[in-house]
This record gives structure tokens, sequence and C-alpha cells, in this order.
């Protein structure tokens, strides 16, 4: 599956819920949704080594890929909006604050990427690499890449690039290897589980 194809492939939402007359109803239905499980995916702390994981990174590739980029993209919009407007949506709120100031903090950065990962993710799941293993892994890890890049450039503008490095990116390394192989083992699992309802 190249990625220059310009093929455009349904997602795995539009697999499950085709696209009816009502489109509109249908978009926002699926956008909260995704919004309510980034809320949950973000609140819920797995215990892992060295430090526990929240399942968010996993959420927001999944639905990137799953509702495709345009769609992903938007939900994630109106996450960072529901958080900007003060719903404790985010990890930490409402014990580490609430909307733009919040916002603003150290973890500011990972949710812009989260917006650019989504995007990024759709855009690869329009071309159907989340049909299969290898290529749900590679988009895994190019959507983890574009979380974390800025992500790492703004905290370490606030607290310098070597602890950045230390508390933004290497203790979150190994749950975000484990995120990335669950992603490939569940997106061309649930194709595969489309496919025997329709056959």
């Amino acid at each position: 599956m190249a990625i220059h194809d310009n093929t455009v492939h349904p997602t795995l939402a539009g697999a499950a819920w085709p696209q009816a007359t009502d489109s509109r109803l249908r978009m926002a239905v699926l956008a909260i949704a995704g919004t309510v499980l980034l809320t949950v995916s973000a609140k819920i702390q797995v215990p892992f080594y060295p430090v526990p994981m929240t399942m968010q990174t996993f959420a927001v590739l999944v639905i990137g890929m799953a509702y495709g980029w345009k769609l992903g993209g938007a939900t994630l919009l109106l996450y960072l909006a529901e958080g900007a407007v003060g719903l404790p949506v985010f990890a930490g709120t409402p014990e580490k604050g609430i909307g733009l100031a919040y916002m603003a903090g150290p973890t500011g950065g990972y949710l812009v990427g989260f917006v650019l990962a989504a995007g990024i993710a759709g855009w690869l799941g329009e071309k159907g690499w989340d049909r299969s293993i290898p290529m749900t892994l590679a988009a895994m890890v190019i959507g983890t890449a574009i979380i974390f890049v800025p992500g790492y450039a703004w905290l370490a503008a606030l607290i310098g690039g070597e602890k950045a490095w230390a508390f933004g990116v290497l203790p979150f390394l190994w749950g975000e290897v484990f995120k990335i192989a669950l992603a490939a083992a569940v997106l061309p699992g649930a194709w595969k589980l489309i496919a025997r309802f329709r056959a």
C-alpha cells in the first residue's frame, strides 16, 4: 500500500455506519462520541512501566484512522474547544487547572500534536493503511511521532531540552510501544469483523 496512492478507501466508521441522507447528524454523533472517548481515555490511568499511562494517544490515533482526516481532525478540534471553554476533558483537569490556562501549560504542545496526528492518521486510514498489521504499525509510529514532536518542542521551550526529554518523552516510550502494538491488532481486527458481518 503506497503512501502516494490516490485511491480513497472507505473509513472504518464509514463501513460500520454508512453515510445516510442526514450526514450532518451522523458526523455530529460520531464527533461527540469521539470526544467522550478521548475524555475517558485521558482520565483512566493504566499501571505500566516506568510510569502509569493513559490511553489517550491510542484513542487519538484510532479515532483519526477510523474517522478519516476531516472528521478525525474535526473531532479533535471539538475536543480542544470543549477544554478551552473550561470543561474538564483533559488529563489532570480540573486538579491542574482548566481552560486556556491549562492548554498553555506544559502539555500544550501535545494537544496541538493530537490534532495534527488525528489528521495524518485519518489520511493514512483513507489510503487503506488500517487494513493490515504492518501498515497499521507504520501509521501508528508516524502518528505517535507527530504527537511527540510538538509536545517535546513546547515543553523544551518551557523547561529546556534535556528536562523535556527526561520528563516529557523518555518515561512514556514503552507505553507508546504497547499502544502502537494494540492499535495494530485492533484496527485490522475490526475490519475482519465487519467483513464477517457482511459475508
